[in-house]
């Protein structure tokens, strides 16, 4: 399943029928998939946890474990690489955002996005060519005690792909169903 379908993230069992998540996990990043895995085991020791990390996966945990800190290491995993950065410059392609100016250009013209927009194109620009769920445009542009409808992150994605699509003629944000929204790497 995770050869043929874009997860944003993967827990994989160490023990499972026929095979075992080492090679499970091994196979994988030998095909290029870099979706994070986080490797669940029932052992608990040095070597197995290395073995794991050592095969790609992203973390490792024993069982049994509480379901809060499951969710809490998805989460960390989920998060964009590197701290946050604010007054630079983001450039995907010929996209262009000013954080600190909060204005956006593709080209030499410049993107008419509200306040609240311009935090959500930041945040996919942030995560270019990855994969990323409204859950995680929610947490990141609003914060987790958001209790609105979800569906209010593709308004703004609506607004977004309107703004860098007229008169450009070019996608760079794409809707990958069932998971998420990925703004193309090279800018579309």
């Amino acid at each position: 399943m995770a050869q043929n379908n874009p997860y944003v993230c993967s827990v994989l069992d160490l023990r499972l029928p026929g095979l075992n998540g080492f090679l499970v996990c091994k196979q994988l990043r030998e095909d290029e998939n870099w979706t994070p895995i986080l490797m669940l085991a029932a052992k608990d020791g040095d070597l197995d946890e290395a073995e794991g990390l050592e095969t790609g996966a992203d973390g490792y945990m024993t069982k049994p474990f509480s379901y809060v800190v499951l969710l809490a290491r998805i989460r960390n995993l989920l998060r964009p690489l590197g701290p946050p950065q604010f007054g630079d410059e983001l450039v995907v392609g010929d996209l262009r955002l000013d954080c600190a100016r909060h204005t956006a250009w593709r080209g030499d013209k410049e993107l008419a996005l509200s306040p609240r927009a311009m935090a959500v194109f930041e945040f996919l620009m942030r995560n270019a060519g990855r994969v990323t769920s409204k859950d995680q445009i929610l947490r990141h542009v609003w914060d987790e005690a958001f209790e609105g409808d979800p569906n209010i992150v593709e308004v703004y994605v609506s607004r977004i792909r309107q703004a860098i699509y007229t008169s450009f003629d070019r996608s760079a944000l794409q809707t990958v169903r069932g998971v998420g929204y990925r703004l193309a790497e090279d800018g579309g």
